[in-house]
């Protein structure tokens, strides 16, 4: 288990990237996976309903001391994934300048997954 120094502030960047609340995250996912039942398709991992998801939830749900190891390495993952995705840098090198529609819609359902909305501002 991480010291209360290094759980503290990643508690703090954890909650500062996850933009939405455990009940935007769940309906989210609920009809995430409805959508992907529709199209019968497999869904790579990342994609919404995947377990990152379901856990990020779940840490939604739980108080700072109840954290396990697995919560924590879910944690990291997500302030790592969100944290590149986000960073203006990455965005242009890994995006063409005139990138479709379908690419930056695929791109935020990708991030709702893991409980940040792209499309909200920041406070």
């Amino acid at each position: 288990m991480a010291d209360a120094l290094e759980l503290d502030a990643l508690w703090a960047e954890f909650h500062s990237v996850v933009n939405m609340t455990s009940q935007e995250l769940a309906a989210w996912l609920r009809v995430s996976d409805a959508a992907d039942a529709a199209e019968e398709s497999q869904s790579p991992p990342e994609h919404a309903g995947s377990p990152t998801g379901e856990h990020v939830l779940a840490i939604l749900q739980k108080r700072r001391i109840d954290l396990t190891d697995d919560d924590l390495d879910v944690m990291y993952e997500v302030v790592d994934t969100v944290t590149a995705e986000t960073d203006p840098e990455y965005v242009s090198a890994h995006a063409p300048e005139h990138e479709s529609e379908a690419a930056e819609t695929r791109r935020r359902q990708r991030l709702m997954t893991l409980g940040h909305d792209p499309h909200r501002p920041t406070a």
